[in-house]
Protein backbone atom coordinates (compact mmCIF):
# COMPACT_ATOMS: atom_id res chain seq x y z
CA UNK A 1 0.00 0.00 0.00
CA UNK A 2 1.30 3.57 -0.89
CA UNK A 3 1.43 5.88 1.62
CA UNK A 4 2.36 9.95 1.21
CA UNK A 5 5.05 10.63 4.26
CA UNK A 6 4.26 12.76 7.15
CA UNK A 7 6.09 16.08 6.94
CA UNK A 8 8.27 15.00 10.23
CA UNK A 9 9.51 11.61 8.44
CA UNK A 10 9.86 13.71 5.01
CA UNK A 11 11.64 16.27 6.67
CA UNK A 12 13.91 13.89 8.41
CA UNK A 13 14.63 12.41 4.88
CA UNK A 14 16.12 15.61 3.39
CA UNK A 15 17.61 16.02 6.53
CA UNK A 16 19.68 13.00 5.92
CA UNK A 17 20.73 13.95 1.97
CA UNK A 18 21.46 17.41 3.45
CA UNK A 19 22.82 16.79 6.43
CA UNK A 20 25.40 14.32 6.79
CA UNK A 21 27.48 14.97 9.77
CA UNK A 22 28.07 18.52 12.20
CA UNK A 23 30.28 19.50 9.02
CA UNK A 24 27.21 19.76 7.16
CA UNK A 25 25.70 21.95 9.11
CA UNK A 26 28.82 24.34 9.41
CA UNK A 27 28.79 24.71 5.28
CA UNK A 28 25.23 25.07 4.87
CA UNK A 29 25.18 27.91 7.91
CA UNK A 30 28.43 29.26 6.17
CA UNK A 31 26.88 29.57 2.89
CA UNK A 32 23.43 31.15 3.87
CA UNK A 33 25.62 33.83 5.40
CA UNK A 34 28.18 34.48 2.78
CA UNK A 35 25.06 34.65 0.79
CA UNK A 36 23.29 37.42 3.14
CA UNK A 37 26.61 39.24 2.45
CA UNK A 38 28.40 38.90 6.13
CA UNK A 39 31.81 39.99 6.43
CA UNK A 40 32.82 38.65 9.90
CA UNK A 41 31.52 34.62 10.60
CA UNK A 42 32.03 33.79 14.06
CA UNK A 43 31.62 30.12 14.28
CA UNK A 44 31.20 28.40 17.90
CA UNK A 45 31.34 24.73 18.24
CA UNK A 46 31.48 22.40 21.43
CA UNK A 47 32.19 18.75 21.94
CA UNK A 48 32.91 18.49 17.78
CA UNK A 49 29.21 19.80 16.84
CA UNK A 50 27.49 16.99 18.56
CA UNK A 51 26.07 19.45 21.60
CA UNK A 52 26.18 22.68 19.83
CA UNK A 53 26.81 24.40 16.52
CA UNK A 54 26.56 28.13 16.37
CA UNK A 55 27.30 30.42 13.43
CA UNK A 56 26.56 34.36 13.65
CA UNK A 57 27.01 36.84 10.21
CA UNK A 58 27.22 40.33 10.06
CA UNK A 59 25.07 40.01 6.68
CA UNK A 60 21.36 41.83 5.74
CA UNK A 61 19.57 39.62 8.01
CA UNK A 62 15.63 38.54 7.77
CA UNK A 63 12.63 40.25 8.43
CA UNK A 64 10.08 38.76 10.96
CA UNK A 65 8.00 36.40 8.17
CA UNK A 66 10.99 35.43 5.85
CA UNK A 67 12.73 34.22 8.94
CA UNK A 68 9.28 32.42 9.44
CA UNK A 69 9.13 31.61 6.35
CA UNK A 70 12.56 30.11 6.06
CA UNK A 71 11.17 27.30 8.16
CA UNK A 72 9.34 25.76 5.68
CA UNK A 73 10.55 23.56 3.07
CA UNK A 74 12.01 24.72 -0.27
CA UNK A 75 11.33 28.23 0.56
CA UNK A 76 14.26 30.87 -0.63
CA UNK A 77 15.39 34.11 -1.65
CA UNK A 78 17.47 32.67 -3.97
CA UNK A 79 15.62 31.61 -7.53
CA UNK A 80 12.24 32.60 -8.28
CA UNK A 81 11.25 31.18 -11.74
CA UNK A 82 11.99 28.15 -14.14
CA UNK A 83 15.08 30.10 -15.45
CA UNK A 84 16.79 30.65 -12.17
CA UNK A 85 17.41 27.34 -11.69
CA UNK A 86 19.99 27.37 -14.43
CA UNK A 87 22.02 30.20 -13.78
CA UNK A 88 22.08 29.98 -10.12
CA UNK A 89 24.76 32.85 -8.55
CA UNK A 90 23.96 32.19 -5.07
CA UNK A 91 25.70 29.46 -3.00
CA UNK A 92 22.39 28.07 -1.06
CA UNK A 93 19.12 28.40 -2.94
CA UNK A 94 17.69 24.86 -2.33
CA UNK A 95 15.27 26.06 0.91
CA UNK A 96 16.14 22.58 2.10
CA UNK A 97 19.19 23.30 4.75
CA UNK A 98 16.98 25.46 7.49
CA UNK A 99 14.24 23.23 7.83
CA UNK A 100 16.58 20.17 7.53
CA UNK A 101 18.91 21.24 10.40
CA UNK A 102 15.59 22.49 12.76
CA UNK A 103 13.80 18.98 12.24
CA UNK A 104 16.80 16.95 13.72
CA UNK A 105 18.03 19.45 16.38
CA UNK A 106 17.01 21.75 19.25
CA UNK A 107 17.23 24.44 16.68
CA UNK A 108 17.54 28.83 17.24
CA UNK A 109 17.28 31.35 14.67
CA UNK A 110 17.99 34.89 16.21
CA UNK A 111 17.76 37.89 12.92
CA UNK A 112 17.03 41.43 12.72
CA UNK A 113 17.49 43.16 9.22
CA UNK A 114 19.45 46.09 9.26
CA UNK A 115 18.62 46.63 12.69
CA UNK A 116 15.05 47.80 11.47
CA UNK A 117 13.35 47.49 14.92
CA UNK A 118 12.95 44.52 17.24
CA UNK A 119 14.26 41.36 15.59
CA UNK A 120 13.20 38.11 15.56
CA UNK A 121 13.38 34.80 17.24
CA UNK A 122 12.64 31.02 17.03
CA UNK A 123 13.19 28.16 18.69
CA UNK A 124 12.47 24.78 16.93
CA UNK A 125 12.47 21.50 18.67
CA UNK A 126 12.36 18.46 15.93
CA UNK A 127 11.02 20.46 13.25
CA UNK A 128 7.90 21.72 15.33
CA UNK A 129 8.09 25.93 16.29
CA UNK A 130 7.61 26.03 19.68
CA UNK A 131 8.35 29.83 20.83
CA UNK A 132 8.82 32.93 18.41
CA UNK A 133 9.56 36.46 20.17
CA UNK A 134 10.39 39.91 18.77
CA UNK A 135 14.03 40.95 21.30
CA UNK A 136 16.59 43.70 20.41
CA UNK A 137 18.88 41.95 18.33
CA UNK A 138 21.66 43.39 15.83
CA UNK A 139 21.93 43.55 12.41
CA UNK A 140 22.93 39.53 10.86
CA UNK A 141 21.77 36.21 11.32
CA UNK A 142 22.86 33.98 14.44
CA UNK A 143 21.71 29.98 14.11
CA UNK A 144 21.97 27.85 17.23
CA UNK A 145 21.87 23.92 16.29
CA UNK A 146 22.01 21.37 19.96
CA UNK A 147 21.69 18.38 20.10
CA UNK A 148 22.33 17.15 16.73
CA UNK A 149 19.98 14.32 15.66
CA UNK A 150 18.68 13.95 18.91
CA UNK A 151 15.70 12.18 17.73
CA UNK A 152 17.54 10.47 14.81
CA UNK A 153 19.50 7.98 17.24
CA UNK A 154 20.38 5.96 13.95
CA UNK A 155 22.65 8.76 12.65
CA UNK A 156 23.47 9.89 15.89
CA UNK A 157 25.49 6.28 16.39
CA UNK A 158 27.28 7.12 13.58
CA UNK A 159 28.98 10.21 14.05
CA UNK A 160 32.29 9.67 14.98
CA UNK A 161 34.96 10.93 17.54
CA UNK A 162 34.74 14.85 18.50
CA UNK A 163 38.57 15.39 16.90
CA UNK A 164 37.40 13.32 13.89
CA UNK A 165 34.15 15.46 13.35
CA UNK A 166 35.86 18.32 14.54
CA UNK A 167 38.72 18.43 11.58
CA UNK A 168 35.72 17.88 8.83
CA UNK A 169 34.17 21.57 10.74
CA UNK A 170 37.93 22.63 10.37
CA UNK A 171 38.73 21.56 6.99
CA UNK A 172 35.18 22.68 5.23
CA UNK A 173 35.16 26.21 6.94
CA UNK A 174 39.21 26.10 5.43
CA UNK A 175 38.07 25.48 2.16
CA UNK A 176 35.13 28.16 2.47
CA UNK A 177 37.36 30.66 3.72
CA UNK A 178 40.02 29.99 0.70
CA UNK A 179 37.34 31.49 -2.04
CA UNK A 180 36.66 34.15 0.42
CA UNK A 181 39.84 36.39 1.33
CA UNK A 182 37.78 39.35 2.12
CA UNK A 183 35.74 37.51 4.57
CA UNK A 184 36.48 37.38 8.49
CA UNK A 185 36.49 33.84 10.20
CA UNK A 186 36.64 32.83 13.72
CA UNK A 187 36.07 29.03 14.86
CA UNK A 188 35.90 28.50 18.56
CA UNK A 189 35.96 25.00 19.98
CA UNK A 190 34.94 24.36 23.52
CA UNK A 191 35.34 28.02 24.52
CA UNK A 192 38.75 27.60 22.78
CA UNK A 193 39.76 29.82 19.69
CA UNK A 194 41.65 27.47 17.11
CA UNK A 195 40.91 29.47 13.80
CA UNK A 196 41.07 32.97 12.91
CA UNK A 197 41.48 34.55 9.64
CA UNK A 198 41.28 38.22 9.36
CA UNK A 199 40.01 39.61 5.81
CA UNK A 200 42.80 40.22 3.87
CA UNK A 201 42.50 42.25 0.48
CA UNK A 202 45.36 39.88 -1.38
CA UNK A 203 43.86 36.34 -2.02
CA UNK A 204 47.60 34.58 -1.85
CA UNK A 205 47.51 35.65 1.81
CA UNK A 206 44.44 33.66 2.58
CA UNK A 207 46.02 31.20 0.74
CA UNK A 208 49.09 31.07 3.33
CA UNK A 209 46.83 31.42 6.00
CA UNK A 210 44.87 28.21 5.50
CA UNK A 211 47.54 26.52 4.05
CA UNK A 212 50.90 27.75 5.67
CA UNK A 213 53.28 30.07 5.36
CA UNK A 214 56.01 28.36 3.03
CA UNK A 215 53.04 27.79 0.21
CA UNK A 216 52.63 31.32 -0.28
CA UNK A 217 56.24 31.56 -1.82
CA UNK A 218 56.43 27.91 -2.94
CA UNK A 219 52.92 28.00 -5.46
CA UNK A 220 53.03 29.02 -9.16
CA UNK A 221 50.08 31.55 -9.76
CA UNK A 222 47.67 30.39 -11.91
CA UNK A 223 46.68 33.09 -14.61
CA UNK A 224 45.26 31.67 -17.82
CA UNK A 225 41.92 33.15 -19.74
CA UNK A 226 40.11 31.59 -22.85
CA UNK A 227 36.81 34.02 -23.82
CA UNK A 228 34.08 33.75 -20.84
CA UNK A 229 35.98 31.03 -19.35
CA UNK A 230 39.30 31.75 -16.94
CA UNK A 231 41.18 29.47 -14.27
CA UNK A 232 43.23 31.50 -11.91
CA UNK A 233 45.31 30.26 -8.26
CA UNK A 234 48.20 28.73 -7.25
CA UNK A 235 49.54 25.16 -7.58
CA UNK A 236 52.64 23.61 -6.33
CA UNK A 237 55.97 22.77 -8.14
CA UNK A 238 56.07 19.24 -9.22
CA UNK A 239 59.10 18.84 -6.91
CA UNK A 240 56.50 19.61 -4.19
CA UNK A 241 53.67 16.36 -4.42
CA UNK A 242 51.69 14.24 -1.86
CA UNK A 243 50.54 11.02 -1.61
CA UNK A 244 47.09 11.68 -1.54
CA UNK A 245 44.93 14.09 -3.55
CA UNK A 246 43.93 15.79 -0.08
CA UNK A 247 45.62 19.13 -1.39
CA UNK A 248 43.23 19.28 -4.11
CA UNK A 249 40.95 22.86 -4.00
CA UNK A 250 38.94 23.43 -6.96
CA UNK A 251 36.09 25.97 -7.01
CA UNK A 252 33.52 26.98 -10.00
CA UNK A 253 32.30 30.34 -9.52
CA UNK A 254 33.23 30.21 -6.31
CA UNK A 255 32.03 27.13 -5.02
CA UNK A 256 33.76 24.36 -3.77
CA UNK A 257 33.48 21.19 -5.93
CA UNK A 258 34.49 17.86 -6.44
CA UNK A 259 34.64 17.52 -10.25
CA UNK A 260 36.17 14.76 -11.82
CA UNK A 261 36.79 16.59 -15.10
CA UNK A 262 38.48 19.46 -13.81
CA UNK A 263 40.66 16.49 -11.10
CA UNK A 264 41.40 14.99 -14.09
CA UNK A 265 42.72 18.19 -16.05
CA UNK A 266 44.68 19.46 -13.23
CA UNK A 267 47.03 16.47 -13.26
CA UNK A 268 47.20 15.90 -17.16
CA UNK A 269 48.61 19.74 -16.70
CA UNK A 270 51.10 18.12 -14.86
CA UNK A 271 51.74 15.42 -17.61
CA UNK A 272 55.61 14.00 -17.74
CA UNK A 273 56.46 15.38 -13.93
CA UNK A 274 53.67 13.34 -11.74
CA UNK A 275 54.45 9.42 -11.26
CA UNK A 276 51.28 7.22 -10.18
CA UNK A 277 50.83 7.86 -6.83
CA UNK A 278 51.97 11.99 -6.91
CA UNK A 279 49.51 14.56 -6.74
CA UNK A 280 50.30 18.15 -6.27
CA UNK A 281 48.74 20.56 -3.91
CA UNK A 282 46.39 23.18 -5.93
CA UNK A 283 44.07 25.76 -5.50
CA UNK A 284 41.98 26.61 -8.48
CA UNK A 285 39.02 29.11 -9.38
CA UNK A 286 37.47 28.32 -12.40
CA UNK A 287 35.03 31.59 -13.36
CA UNK A 288 32.44 30.64 -16.45
CA UNK A 289 29.22 32.10 -17.31
CA UNK A 290 26.66 30.91 -14.91
CA UNK A 291 23.91 29.33 -17.45
CA UNK A 292 27.18 27.19 -18.06
CA UNK A 293 26.95 24.94 -15.09
CA UNK A 294 24.31 23.27 -13.50
CA UNK A 295 24.93 22.98 -10.16
CA UNK A 296 21.45 22.02 -9.20
CA UNK A 297 23.32 18.26 -9.01
CA UNK A 298 23.10 17.00 -5.68
CA UNK A 299 21.28 18.32 -2.45
CA UNK A 300 24.67 18.81 -0.50
CA UNK A 301 26.03 20.72 -4.15
CA UNK A 302 29.37 19.36 -4.30
CA UNK A 303 28.92 18.26 -7.53
CA UNK A 304 28.32 20.43 -10.70
CA UNK A 305 27.50 19.45 -13.84
CA UNK A 306 29.48 21.52 -17.21
CA UNK A 307 27.58 22.62 -20.06
CA UNK A 308 30.77 22.42 -22.41
CA UNK A 309 33.18 19.91 -20.62
CA UNK A 310 35.45 19.63 -23.02
CA UNK A 311 36.09 23.46 -22.74
CA UNK A 312 36.65 23.52 -19.20
CA UNK A 313 39.07 20.37 -19.26
CA UNK A 314 41.06 21.95 -22.31
CA UNK A 315 41.37 25.29 -20.25
CA UNK A 316 42.33 23.24 -17.08
CA UNK A 317 45.12 21.68 -18.98
CA UNK A 318 46.50 24.89 -20.45
CA UNK A 319 46.67 26.87 -17.84
CA UNK A 320 48.43 24.10 -15.49
CA UNK A 321 50.85 23.21 -18.29
CA UNK A 322 51.51 26.34 -19.36
CA UNK A 323 52.26 27.73 -15.64
CA UNK A 324 54.58 24.97 -15.12
CA UNK A 325 56.71 24.79 -18.50
CA UNK A 326 57.31 28.74 -17.51
CA UNK A 327 57.84 28.04 -14.24
CA UNK A 328 60.22 24.70 -14.27
CA UNK A 329 62.19 25.56 -17.63
CA UNK A 330 66.08 25.65 -16.71
CA UNK A 331 66.74 29.38 -16.78
CA UNK A 332 70.78 30.10 -17.99
CA UNK A 333 72.32 33.13 -16.69
CA UNK A 334 75.62 34.22 -17.92
CA UNK A 335 78.29 35.74 -15.76
CA UNK A 336 80.82 38.31 -16.88
CA UNK A 337 83.74 37.46 -15.65
CA UNK A 338 87.39 36.88 -17.65
CA UNK A 339 86.28 34.08 -19.17
CA UNK A 340 82.68 33.39 -20.13
CA UNK A 341 80.96 31.53 -17.94
CA UNK A 342 77.37 29.88 -17.32
CA UNK A 343 75.31 29.09 -14.16
CA UNK A 344 72.53 27.18 -14.49
CA UNK A 345 69.53 26.75 -11.98
CA UNK A 346 66.08 25.83 -11.98
CA UNK A 347 63.06 25.64 -10.06
CA UNK A 348 63.75 22.36 -8.47
CA UNK A 349 67.93 23.35 -7.72
CA UNK A 350 68.34 27.18 -7.60
CA UNK A 351 71.74 26.43 -6.10
CA UNK A 352 74.16 24.70 -9.13
CA UNK A 353 77.62 24.95 -10.33
CA UNK A 354 79.92 27.02 -12.14
CA UNK A 355 81.47 25.55 -15.37
CA UNK A 356 84.91 27.19 -17.05
CA UNK A 357 85.80 25.00 -19.86
CA UNK A 358 86.84 26.36 -23.29
CA UNK A 359 84.52 25.57 -26.25
CA UNK A 360 84.19 22.10 -28.14
CA UNK A 361 83.75 21.25 -31.18
CA UNK A 362 81.28 17.78 -31.96
CA UNK A 363 81.11 15.79 -34.89
CA UNK A 364 77.95 13.12 -35.14
CA UNK A 365 78.75 9.83 -35.56
CA UNK A 366 76.52 6.68 -35.00
CA UNK A 367 77.45 4.08 -31.95
CA UNK A 368 76.17 0.71 -31.83
CA UNK A 369 72.40 -0.77 -31.89
CA UNK A 370 71.01 -0.47 -28.45
CA UNK A 371 73.60 2.28 -27.50
CA UNK A 372 73.50 6.08 -26.77
CA UNK A 373 74.41 7.63 -30.21
CA UNK A 374 78.34 9.09 -29.68
CA UNK A 375 79.49 12.71 -30.05
CA UNK A 376 83.13 12.84 -30.46
CA UNK A 377 84.97 15.88 -29.81
CA UNK A 378 87.36 17.09 -31.76
CA UNK A 379 90.83 18.25 -31.34
CA UNK A 380 91.46 21.73 -30.59
CA UNK A 381 94.63 23.85 -30.17
CA UNK A 382 95.95 25.99 -27.65
CA UNK A 383 94.59 29.45 -29.84
CA UNK A 384 91.41 28.17 -29.79
CA UNK A 385 91.50 28.78 -25.97
CA UNK A 386 90.08 32.24 -25.37
CA UNK A 387 92.73 33.98 -23.95
CA UNK A 388 92.05 35.98 -20.96
CA UNK A 389 90.13 39.68 -21.57
CA UNK A 390 89.44 38.72 -25.03
CA UNK A 391 86.27 39.90 -26.11
CA UNK A 392 84.57 36.47 -27.51
CA UNK A 393 82.24 34.62 -25.02
CA UNK A 394 81.02 31.34 -25.33
CA UNK A 395 77.80 29.75 -23.32
CA UNK A 396 78.27 26.34 -21.50
CA UNK A 397 75.72 24.85 -20.42
CA UNK A 398 75.18 22.81 -16.92
CA UNK A 399 75.17 18.80 -17.29
CA UNK A 400 78.05 19.17 -20.08
CA UNK A 401 80.23 21.16 -18.28
CA UNK A 402 79.99 18.28 -15.03
CA UNK A 403 83.08 16.34 -13.91
CA UNK A 404 82.41 12.47 -14.69
CA UNK A 405 83.62 10.10 -12.01
CA UNK A 406 81.75 7.24 -13.34
CA UNK A 407 79.00 4.68 -12.57
CA UNK A 408 77.16 3.07 -9.48
CA UNK A 409 76.02 -0.22 -9.98
CA UNK A 410 75.87 0.52 -14.07
CA UNK A 411 72.30 2.43 -12.75
CA UNK A 412 73.46 5.97 -11.37
CA UNK A 413 76.18 8.14 -13.01
CA UNK A 414 78.36 9.76 -10.58
CA UNK A 415 79.41 13.49 -12.02
CA UNK A 416 81.39 16.43 -9.88
CA UNK A 417 80.20 19.40 -9.70
CA UNK A 418 81.48 22.67 -7.98
CA UNK A 419 79.27 22.53 -5.37
CA UNK A 420 79.24 18.60 -4.44
CA UNK A 421 77.94 15.55 -6.17
CA UNK A 422 75.25 14.99 -8.69
CA UNK A 423 73.56 11.62 -9.12
CA UNK A 424 71.96 10.85 -13.09
CA UNK A 425 69.56 7.92 -13.21
CA UNK A 426 70.91 7.28 -16.78
CA UNK A 427 67.67 5.28 -17.85
CA UNK A 428 65.43 8.35 -16.92
CA UNK A 429 67.77 10.44 -18.43
CA UNK A 430 67.91 9.19 -21.42
CA UNK A 431 64.18 8.30 -21.81
CA UNK A 432 64.07 12.59 -21.24
CA UNK A 433 66.07 12.74 -23.99
CA UNK A 434 64.34 9.94 -26.61
CA UNK A 435 61.11 11.44 -26.03
CA UNK A 436 62.24 15.21 -26.42
CA UNK A 437 63.83 14.57 -29.63
CA UNK A 438 60.71 12.40 -31.43
CA UNK A 439 58.27 15.50 -29.65
CA UNK A 440 61.12 17.58 -32.15
CA UNK A 441 60.35 15.34 -34.87
CA UNK A 442 56.57 15.75 -34.52
CA UNK A 443 56.68 19.08 -34.56
CA UNK A 444 59.49 20.26 -37.02
CA UNK A 445 57.92 17.57 -39.36
CA UNK A 446 61.83 16.52 -39.46
CA UNK A 447 62.36 13.20 -37.76
CA UNK A 448 65.04 11.58 -39.39
CA UNK A 449 64.57 7.46 -39.92
CA UNK A 450 65.97 4.50 -40.26
CA UNK A 451 64.99 1.89 -43.17
CA UNK A 452 64.62 -1.81 -41.41
CA UNK A 453 65.99 -4.47 -43.57
CA UNK A 454 63.12 -6.28 -43.13
CA UNK A 455 59.48 -4.54 -43.75
CA UNK A 456 57.69 -6.00 -40.11
CA UNK A 457 53.72 -6.41 -40.74
CA UNK A 458 52.04 -5.68 -37.57
CA UNK A 459 48.06 -7.17 -36.79
CA UNK A 460 45.65 -5.18 -34.42
CA UNK A 461 42.49 -5.53 -32.77
CA UNK A 462 39.93 -3.26 -33.92
CA UNK A 463 40.33 -0.55 -30.61
CA UNK A 464 44.24 -1.05 -31.20
CA UNK A 465 43.80 0.26 -34.85
CA UNK A 466 41.75 2.71 -34.18
CA UNK A 467 44.15 4.24 -31.73
CA UNK A 468 46.81 3.89 -34.05
CA UNK A 469 45.08 5.48 -37.05
CA UNK A 470 44.49 8.60 -35.06
CA UNK A 471 48.15 9.06 -34.42
CA UNK A 472 49.83 7.97 -37.43
CA UNK A 473 50.21 11.22 -39.11
CA UNK A 474 52.46 12.29 -36.36
CA UNK A 475 54.00 9.45 -35.50
CA UNK A 476 55.47 9.81 -39.82
CA UNK A 477 56.61 13.28 -38.81
CA UNK A 478 58.76 12.00 -36.35
CA UNK A 479 60.51 9.70 -38.04
CA UNK A 480 58.04 6.12 -38.30
CA UNK A 481 57.60 5.24 -42.03
CA UNK A 482 53.85 3.05 -41.33
CA UNK A 483 51.09 2.59 -43.57
CA UNK A 484 47.48 0.57 -43.54
CA UNK A 485 48.42 -2.79 -45.13
CA UNK A 486 44.61 -3.59 -45.09
CA UNK A 487 42.03 -5.02 -42.41
CA UNK A 488 43.30 -4.46 -38.89
CA UNK A 489 46.97 -4.83 -40.37
CA UNK A 490 50.38 -2.15 -40.47
CA UNK A 491 53.17 -2.55 -42.36
CA UNK A 492 56.56 -0.78 -40.38
CA UNK A 493 59.51 0.27 -43.03
CA UNK A 494 61.17 2.94 -40.78
CA UNK A 495 61.54 3.59 -37.04
CA UNK A 496 63.25 7.18 -36.19
CA UNK A 497 67.18 6.89 -36.19
CA UNK A 498 67.56 7.76 -32.53
CA UNK A 499 65.87 4.83 -30.88
CA UNK A 500 66.71 1.03 -31.08
CA UNK A 501 64.37 -1.72 -30.58
CA UNK A 502 65.32 -5.09 -30.57
CA UNK A 503 62.06 -5.95 -31.90
CA UNK A 504 60.42 -2.88 -33.30
CA UNK A 505 56.94 -4.55 -33.80
CA UNK A 506 55.93 -6.29 -30.68
CA UNK A 507 57.46 -2.74 -28.96
CA UNK A 508 54.79 -1.12 -31.02
CA UNK A 509 52.02 -3.89 -30.57
CA UNK A 510 52.95 -3.67 -26.59
CA UNK A 511 52.39 0.48 -26.66
CA UNK A 512 49.50 0.41 -28.27
CA UNK A 513 47.91 -2.61 -26.38
CA UNK A 514 48.83 -0.63 -23.16
CA UNK A 515 47.04 2.48 -24.61
CA UNK A 516 44.00 0.32 -25.18
CA UNK A 517 43.76 -1.46 -22.00
CA UNK A 518 44.82 1.69 -19.85
CA UNK A 519 43.10 4.16 -21.72
CA UNK A 520 44.12 7.34 -22.04
CA UNK A 521 42.76 11.03 -22.29
CA UNK A 522 40.16 11.79 -25.71
CA UNK A 523 42.88 14.24 -27.45
CA UNK A 524 44.97 13.14 -30.08
CA UNK A 525 47.79 15.00 -28.89
CA UNK A 526 47.44 13.12 -25.39
CA UNK A 527 47.46 9.74 -27.15
CA UNK A 528 50.79 10.88 -28.95
CA UNK A 529 52.60 11.73 -25.92
CA UNK A 530 51.53 8.44 -24.72
CA UNK A 531 52.60 6.28 -27.83
CA UNK A 532 55.90 8.52 -27.34
CA UNK A 533 56.41 7.99 -23.66
CA UNK A 534 56.47 4.40 -23.77
CA UNK A 535 58.25 4.43 -27.13
CA UNK A 536 61.02 6.08 -25.15
CA UNK A 537 60.95 4.18 -22.28
CA UNK A 538 61.49 0.92 -24.61
CA UNK A 539 64.37 2.68 -26.61
CA UNK A 540 66.17 3.91 -23.47
CA UNK A 541 69.39 2.78 -22.11
CA UNK A 542 68.63 0.32 -19.22
CA UNK A 543 69.76 0.19 -15.88
CA UNK A 544 72.58 -1.92 -15.50
CA UNK A 545 73.85 -1.16 -18.44
CA UNK A 546 77.55 -0.45 -18.45
CA UNK A 547 78.23 3.18 -20.47
CA UNK A 548 81.70 4.35 -22.01
CA UNK A 549 82.97 7.49 -20.83
CA UNK A 550 82.21 8.79 -24.22
CA UNK A 551 78.88 7.61 -24.09
CA UNK A 552 78.48 8.80 -20.36
CA UNK A 553 79.39 12.31 -21.75
CA UNK A 554 77.22 12.31 -24.92
CA UNK A 555 74.03 11.57 -22.62
CA UNK A 556 74.84 14.70 -20.55
CA UNK A 557 75.48 16.87 -23.75
CA UNK A 558 72.13 15.70 -25.02
CA UNK A 559 70.44 16.54 -21.43
CA UNK A 560 71.44 20.27 -21.77
CA UNK A 561 69.54 20.12 -24.79
CA UNK A 562 65.86 19.37 -23.09
CA UNK A 563 63.38 21.73 -22.37
CA UNK A 564 62.70 19.63 -19.15
CA UNK A 565 65.89 17.76 -17.99
CA UNK A 566 64.91 17.07 -14.81
CA UNK A 567 62.46 15.14 -15.30
CA UNK A 568 61.42 11.51 -17.28
CA UNK A 569 58.41 11.88 -19.05
CA UNK A 570 56.93 9.41 -16.51
CA UNK A 571 57.66 11.89 -13.98
CA UNK A 572 60.30 10.17 -12.21
CA UNK A 573 63.46 12.87 -11.40
CA UNK A 574 66.37 12.17 -13.86
CA UNK A 575 68.78 13.60 -11.24
CA UNK A 576 69.89 14.75 -7.72
CA UNK A 577 72.60 16.67 -6.04
CA UNK A 578 74.45 16.49 -2.71
CA UNK A 579 76.40 19.29 -1.76
CA UNK A 580 79.73 19.28 -0.31
CA UNK A 581 77.91 21.11 2.95
CA UNK A 582 75.83 17.41 2.92
CA UNK A 583 79.16 15.96 3.36
CA UNK A 584 81.46 17.71 5.06
CA UNK A 585 78.45 17.67 7.78
CA UNK A 586 78.20 13.97 7.86
CA UNK A 587 82.40 13.20 8.61
CA UNK A 588 81.80 15.90 10.48
CA UNK A 589 84.39 18.14 9.21
CA UNK A 590 82.12 21.02 10.48
CA UNK A 591 79.25 21.45 12.72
Amino acid sequence: MIKILSESISNKVAAGEVVERPASVVKELLENALDAGGTRIIIDVEKGGRSLIRVADNGSGMTHDDALLSLERYATSKIFNESDLFSIKTLGFRGEAVPSMASVSKFYLETNQNNHGPGTSIFVDGGKIKKVTRPGAPSGTMVTVKQLFFNVPARRKFLKTINTEMAHISDITSKIALSHPGVHFKIFHNGKVIKDWSSVSDPSNRVADVLGKNMKNSFYQVEYKEGLYSVSGWISSSADLRATSRGLYIYVNGRFVRDKTVRHALIEGYAGRLMKGEFPTAVLFITLPHGDVDVNVHPAKNEVRFFQQKAVHDLVVKGVSSTIDIAEQPKWETIDTDYAVTKYASASDPAAGYVFEPPADYNSTRDMPGQLNIETRSDFSQKEIPAKKQTTFWNKKYFSGLRIIGQLHNVYILCESDEGLVLLDQHAAHERILFEQLKKGVENSMGPAQQLLVPETLELGFMEKNILEKILPDLVKAGFDMEPFGGNSFIIKAVPVFIFCADVKSVILEVVETMAETGSSSGISSKLDQFLMLIACHSAIRAKQSLAHEQMEELLNQLDGCENPSRCPHGRPTWISLSSVFFEKSFKRIV
